[in-house]
């Protein structure tokens, strides 16, 4: 009796593990979820003690949010949240492994940044946003990798990148990679000194970006901040905040992308 009790509770508990979809109105609240068919996506910024006001309820998200701010301080906080509305094709309900296992290659999938375009709001025009983008094996030789890929996905990942931004430069990011039965997390982190032109605006480990794929049953729900400590030049933070803003909404537009393509047979 007692070796079946146990029998029983270990597969309650790895079924419990499992079940992986929460409903957008739990991840968020009923009035949010109004205000995201609204509007897709919701962005904020903030500059001065800046606070989430858009994250998901969910606790590691929360806890990586926080630590970052913890050690950062950020003179800017920049927040997005979509809605991605599932394909016909994909599973009723939450995510299968499947899927999951093919939203996470899309999202390790650094090279397909290179070329994406974001609004220029001092130019007033699209631009590029990553003329380069590509794995490397370290942040000290930077020797290019493919991008990699998993049959079954690690639950913590890091990898290095080699980004050349048009506005901030050849840069290296350190991407750490979190997955669960119901979500996808990474987390970016400038590796090296950020500038425009002869200006430093950011420096080393002064950046961090998180975006979060929730599963939410018929749709995944994104979300993206981003938060740095800027130089302390007059109107630095408010230029930097504003770029950041229609960046996310870049990544969001590449994630919709990426996710198409991997739940749309």
């Amino acid at each position: 009796m007692r070796v079946k009790n146990l029998l029983a509770g270990i597969l309650f508990l790895a079924i419990a593990g499992t079940s992986s979809s929460a409903t957008l109105e739990e991840l968020i609240g009923p009035g949010r979820v109004t205000e995201l068919t609204a509007a897709n996506p919701i962005t904020e910024v903030q500059y001065k003690d800046p606070q989430p006001r858009l994250m998901p309820r969910d606790e590691e998200l929360r806890r990586l949010i926080n630590n970052a701010m913890d050690v950062l301080e950020p003179t800017f906080f920049v927040e997005s949240l979509y809605r991605y509305q599932k394909p016909s094709t994909a599973s009723v309900g939450a995510w299968t492994g499947a899927e999951r296992n093919a939203l996470y290659n899309a999202t390790l999938a650094l090279s397909t940044l290179a070329g994406i375009e974001y609004f220029s709001v001092s130019r007033n025009r699209m631009r590029i946003f990553y003329e380069i983008s590509t794995c490397v094996d370290g942040p000290d030789t930077k020797r290019p990798l493919p991008d990699p890929t998993f049959t079954t996905p690690p639950e913590e990942l890091t990898i290095y990148a080699r980004q050349k931004d048009l506005t901030f430069g050849d840069n290296v990011y350190r991407y750490t990679y979190y997955t669960h039965p119901g979500k996808v997390i990474f987390v970016q982190e400038n590796l090296t000194i950020m500038n425009v032109g002869p200006i430093v605006v950011v420096r080393k480990n002064n950046l961090r970006s998180v975006v979060a794929v929730l599963d939410a049953g018929d749709s995944l729900l994104v979300y993206a901040a981003s938060m740095a400590k800027a130089a302390s030049f007059p109107g630095m933070n408010e230029r930097a905040g504003k770029s950041f803003a229609n960046r996310a909404t870049a990544i969001l537009s590449w994630f919709t992308k990426r996710a198409d393509a991997a739940l749309i047979p």
